[in-house]
């Protein structure tokens, strides 16, 4: 019933994505370059699941918030990465209204979601660092699960909306996506009828995401800093700000790639570059999370060294 509904809200019944780029040359060599990345991507968030699960002194609220950020980028590597790599090995890389809409759905809710357990992390680390002796009895088990859980909701509800509005558009013109993946901008692009309300909720929607997000970060890390400030120890300074440091470049390439996909001036190479800067958010930032978590945190290297210690014997 779904799908009958959509198709009466439009003539165009499935869209050719163009991809990244249309130079044949590159083809080749950017399908080898991202099938790496991919496989990278979920062997690297795979196994930083798994220690996570299986290392008991990891099982703290930091690692839950950091389980659950692995958990979303090894689903959004499923989402936008297989109709890429098509598109440089097929001469049309069609995609069906109901699967574009679907693509759309689980980009917008997991970005989303990513944007509030990152959120949620920054809290996390705030009370780690400025209530270190009431840090158990706040982040216990109850509240960082309603903050998981209040990050899944709202990623939800967003791209709900976000999907729901598109629905209701009518495609009857070109049905040729200038983009890798179906995103709102490219989509809102083709459609032929008033995409104004598409467009207020895409700004109410993310607007409230940067704002709210950006807010809370910013305080947490400006309280952290006046805190570490007025820490008499150096040793201790150096461990919080080691313990905020890999979450800091992390929000730095999400927020960062995102703010220059979506918040850029309308002209004849914004398309283009939108593809160039989305590629970070989608693809570079869930391949380098585990790596940069991993690499730059003790716990994790010696749940790593231990697990490959005991594969070796």
């Amino acid at each position: 019933m779904k799908e009958m509904n959509m198709e009466k809200n439009t003539s165009v019944m499935e869209f050719i994505l163009m991809g990244l780029t249309d130079q044949p040359e590159l083809q080749l060599p950017l399908f080898f370059l991202f099938l790496v990345n991919n496989i990278v991507t979920v062997v690297g968030n795979l196994i930083l699941i798994n220690l996570i699960c299986l290392n008991s002194h990891l099982h703290t609220p930091m690692y839950f918030f950091l389980f659950n950020l692995s958990s979303i980028d090894l689903c959004y590597s499923f989402v936008c990465t297989p109709k890429l790599l098509m598109g440089f090995v097929s001469e049309r890389n069609i995609i069906s209204f109901t699967g574009c809409m679907t693509q759309l759905f689980f980009f917008c809710f997991f970005v989303n979601s990513e944007c509030y357990v990152l959120t949620a992390m920054a809290y996390d680390r705030y009370v780690a660092i400025c209530q270190p002796l009431l840090y158990m009895a706040i982040m216990s088990p109850r509240t960082f699960s309603l903050l998981i859980f209040g990050s899944y909701l709202m990623g939800f509800a967003g791209a709900m909306l976000h999907m729901g509005c598109m629905i209701r558009l009518i495609f009857c013109d070109s049905n040729i996506i200038n983009h890798y993946m179906c995103d709102i901008l490219p989509l809102l692009q083709l459609s032929c009828s008033s995409t104004y309300v598409n467009e207020l909720v895409s700004s109410v929607v993310v607007g409230t995401i940067l704002i709210a997000s950006s807010l809370i970060i910013f305080i947490s890390y400006t309280l952290i800093i006046f805190n570490i400030s007025h820490m008499s120890s150096a040793r201790g300074s150096s461990k919080a700000i080691s313990t905020c440091g890999s979450h800091i470049i992390t929000v730095g390439l999400f927020y960062g790639s995102g703010v220059l996909t979506y918040v850029r001036p309308s002209s004849a190479g914004s398309v283009g570059q939108g593809k160039f800067f989305s590629v970070f958010y989608t693809l570079v930032v869930p391949m380098l999370n585990p790596l940069i978590y991993s690499l730059r945190n003790k716990d994790v290297k010696l749940a790593l060294k231990r697990a490959l210690k005991r594969n070796t014997s």
